[in-house]
């Protein structure tokens, strides 16, 4: 929509007019790799194969980090139940590259450390998680963040006395590192967008064909309803918990959901992660500035993956889990400033048993020539699952001697994301200030469209502020005058934004 005046109605809003270029250099261009899928693997493989010297092109149909990828427990961690279950291999690749990724990005992977409080007859034993710190330990090949230790009873009682002591035995302490998921994938994606990739959203991916070497990629702006047609040598399916769904796919995939709440940090004051213990699961009391994160839940989904939101029985399950550990909190639904609610892509491998005994491992296939399946993994692996997913692309199109030039080497692990100078008040672990310069910064620089985008994706300041309506007010005000919004298309993004946010 636009003003009421002829100057109002031919006016064009400079980020309409990137986009246009950016639909025009996509269109124009016979990309050596198109990407579907706008979470952090996609905008990983993106980052990679562009930093490599090849054309990379991304579509993804909702907002950059709209899914799974806005919507986890920010950990990058190796799993130390993964242990438990045997699974070394993932361990230490998680290991491994959440130490990469504080090289890389250190200004969105925060060290933590992480207090696991062990209790009689449950199905964590001090002594099995002594073991296993140290296991961990090792699997980090020796440089983890800290190094692991324990506490006996008294000392743990010490450090935190509210914490429930009936059965107490003690506790580890381990670490690993906290990040802000979002703004991981707008910080690869512009990484990626500084290496030439094109990167675009509100564009669906709707078919492919093959026709002499090539897939015609058929996309549908969502913004205009306008339709393009691309030119692409290798087509990769990266779109997480969507993946199964994409025409050509070969993915199957068991669905399940993670919600998380968000309490203020003086109802819950922790100077750790804490692990809270549910049987045979664990969950997480995260520190986050002056907030807590409590997190998460993990059932099975059939729903639609647009809709899922936290619902009365999951907010009262980890308010029960919390206030068994830490039993004079008494915490209620009243302490929750805001919930989030995630659908994890898993691997589906015709086995039954609970979600939480799925692999969180990766896979990569290849169905029909030029077509890559990458589903499954986790936030931590997200770089790796990109550096392998390319290696495929580069070797396949070797063979075919289908490279547009010489190629450079992975670099993914060895360069930064992105210089301090783009990212210091912009990007990082905490919601940035309130302003309208970051608000322009948004709209001009990282693709925001919507002010839901704004104030949940890129901000954050939609999940941290109790007062998150009114700062939205300001925002809509704001882009209102940034993009030229009429008072009809400002009052219909706050109704969005209202509808994106419900119960949330």
């Amino acid at each position: 929509m636009r003003g009421n005046s002829r100057a109002d109605e031919e006016r064009v809003a400079p980020s309409e007019g990137r986009r246009a270029e950016a639909i025009h250099s996509l269109t124009e261009t016979s990309l050596d790799v198109l990407v579907v899928g706008g979470g952090i693997v996609g905008a990983g493989i993106a980052r990679d194969a562009s930093t490599r010297g090849l054309r990379a092109g991304l579509a993804e149909q909702h907002d950059f980090a709209f899914g799974t990828s806005s919507r986890s427990s920010r950990l990058l961690h190796g799993g130390v139940r993964y242990l438990a279950q045997g699974r070394l291999g993932l361990v230490r690749q998680a290991s491994v590259e959440k130490k990469i990724l504080h090289y890389i990005a250190p200004h969105l992977a925060a060290p933590l450390a992480f207090v696991f409080p062990t209790y009689r007859h449950s199905d964590w034993p001090l002594w099995q998680l002594r073991v296993g710190i140290k296991i961990y330990d090792v699997l980090c090949r020796g440089k983890n963040f800290g190094k692991s230790s324990s506490l006996n009873r008294e000392a743990m009682l010490q450090w935190s006395p509210r914490l429930n002591p009936n059965q107490l035995t003690g506790a580890v302490r381990y670490f690993d590192a906290f990040t802000n998921d979002a703004r991981l994938v707008l910080d690869t994606l512009r990484s990626a967008a500084n290496n030439r990739a094109i990167v675009l959203n509100y564009l669906r991916f709707q078919d492919a064909r093959r026709e002499g070497g090539w897939w015609i990629c058929e996309l549908e702006d969502m913004l205009t309803g306008q339709s393009h047609v691309v030119r692409a040598r290798a087509v990769v399916n990266a779109t997480g918990p969507w993946a199964d769904g994409l025409p050509h796919s070969r993915v199957h995939l068991r669905l399940t959901k993670g919600i998380h709440l968000l309490i203020e940090r003086s109802r819950l004051p922790l100077s750790d992660a804490v692990v809270l213990p549910a049987q045979n699961r664990i969950l997480f009391a995260i520190p986050w500035g002056e907030r807590v994160i409590l997190g998460t839940t993990d059932t099975d989904y059939k729903g639609q993956i647009e809709a899922a939101r936290p619902e009365p029985e999951d907010i009262a399950y980890l308010l029960q889990v919390a206030n068994h550990l830490f039993s004079e909190a008494l915490l209620s639904p009243a302490d929750i400033i805001s919930a989030w609610a995630g659908v994890r892509p898993l691997i589906a491998h015709g086995k039954s048993g609970a979600p939480s005994d799925i692999s969180r491992s990766h896979q990569i296939r290849t169905p029909e020539p030029g077509w890559w399946d990458v589903a499954g993994g986790k936030l931590t692996t997200c770089r790796l699952m990109a550096e392998e997913t390319v290696d495929e692309i580069v070797k396949w199109s070797k063979d075919l001697n289908e490279l547009s030039g010489k190629l450079r080497p992975c670099r993914t692990a060895d360069e930064p994301l992105l210089p301090a100078s783009e990212t210091d008040g912009i990007s990082g672990i905490l919601p940035p200030e309130f302003n309208r310069h970051l608000v322009e910064h948004f709209c001009a620089n990282e693709w925001a469209v919507h002010l839901d985008d704004v104030m949940v994706r890129r901000s954050g300041w939609h999940y941290y502020w109790r007062d998150a309506r009114q700062k939205a007010e300001q925002t809509a005000a704001w882009m209102a005058e940034l993009l030229g919004w009429s008072a009809e298309r400002r009052a219909a993004e706050s109704e969005r934004y209202a509808r994106a946010t419900e119960g949330v």
